[in-house]
């Protein structure tokens, strides 16, 4: 997938700023105060060919490489943060099907996945076992029908999977053998399979307008043509698509961070304290320095991450940590910040500040904690000095 040309991209940009703006922007606090997840403005995505934005052309997708992706996943979070990781959550679903499926699952998955008529959900975190996920315990069985026929009978709880209860495809990671990380494997779980069911929705900090819920499966049955990829590989499925994931969070830390900064920036030019407006005070003009800095460093690390991805990189596992790590951690900051300098405005939901500031916290927490990239990080650094 090579990268889009110069006038592509700020054409493909300019029409996904509209989007975001016109779609997303207007209605963002409302379907955070209200917990609205909105179907009908993602279907609009879908159109705009954001339901599979890095999926191959033969079943929909828009077959961008992951440099584009990062830019458009920034200008999508501007306008909302929490509906921007989910489309990307939707995509790393998407992806992993296009990279691991069978033809058969592409065509019967992809085409609705792509324009967003169907949603995905990534079902790998458990209640007992969150950043050590090779510890899973969901249970995929093998049994044979009176026909001969080969099918999983699939028992466990996952944790905290947005899109549970909307989605029309769940990829879950399931324990077919021994333990640790070789006993693992993937299934297409359709979203109307017997024994499906989902927790309440949760109520949480931020990301409310996106559904987050346990899913529960009760011997639910699937054929053996629903493993994703071959016995054993669903560890590698899944670390293999966090890469992905980790810098599409880092890109809607991004995002919402540089809305939050371009804000501060405006309200300091209007607030005046003591005689002087804001933006005259050095200890003011210092803090938006340091918050643009950071912004900057962020998407450079986040650039060159995607870029390894591209180019399959070898060390592709650690920048992606790096990434990962430094956006989230900076992107909250940054938000933070832009709250502070608001002061008690900053405060009311109206301003939308304090919503920013929710949704990016959790950014610090999924796809692998902000620790978690430290493990790896320091683990590839002491691995190279061997």
């Amino acid at each position: 997938m090579p990268p889009l040309t110069p006038d592509e991209r700020a054409a493909i940009l300019e029409a996904v700023r509209d989007f975001a703006q016109t779609e997303l922007a207007p209605h963002a606090l409302e379907w955070d105060e209200q917990k609205h997840f909105p179907r009908e403005a993602l279907g609009l995505a879908g159109e705009l060919g954001l339901g599979g934005i890095y999926v191959r052309a033969d079943v929909g997708g828009s077959a961008m490489s992951r440099s584009d992706t990062v830019a458009i996943v920034e200008e999508l979070a501007k306008a909302d943060p929490s509906i921007a990781a989910y489309i990307t959550i939707h995509n790393m679903v998407a992806w992993m099907i296009d990279s691991y499926g069978s033809e058969q699952q592409r065509h019967a998955w992809l085409p609705q996945l792509a324009a967003m008529t169907g949603f995905g959900s990534y079902c790998l975190t458990e209640p007992g076992a969150g950043s050590d996920a090779a510890a899973i315990t969901t249970s995929a069985i093998r049994v044979s029908d009176e026909h001969g026929g080969d099918h999983y009978l699939l028992t466990g709880v996952k944790q905290f999977i947005s899109g549970g209860g909307e989605a029309a495809v769940y990829v879950v990671m399931a324990r077919t053998g021994e333990g640790g990380a070789h006993g693992i494997t993937a299934f297409l779980v359709p979203g109307d399979a017997q024994g499906l069911s989902f927790g309440q929705n949760e109520k949480k900090m931020g990301w409310n307008a996106q559904p987050t819920r346990q899913v529960i499966l009760d011997e639910v049955r699937v054929p053996a043509s629903a493993m994703l990829g071959v016995l054993g590989q669903g560890f590698k499925i899944a670390m293999s698509a966090l890469d992905g994931g980790r810098i599409n969070v880092a890109a809607c830390s991004l995002g919402g961070a540089q809305w939050a900064l371009d804000r501060a920036v405006q309200y300091v030019h209007e607030r005046h304290t003591f005689g002087q407006a804001l933006a005259e005070k050095q200890s003011v003009v210092f803090t938006l320095a340091d918050m643009a800095t950071e912004l900057r460093a962020a998407r450079a690390l986040v650039r060159d991450a995607a870029r390894a991805i591209d180019e399959k990189a070898a060390d592709v596992a650690l920048q992606c940590a790096m990434a990962k790590r430094f956006a989230t951690d900076a992107g909250f900051r940054v938000a933070n910040e832009a709250l502070q300098l608001h002061g008690g405005y900053g405060y009311l939901h109206e301003y939308g500040i304090e919503k920013v500031v929710r949704d990016l916290r959790v950014h610090q927490i999924l796809e692998g904690t902000n620790e978690i990239m430290r493990v790896i990080i320091g683990r590839e650094l002491l691995g190279a000095a061997r």
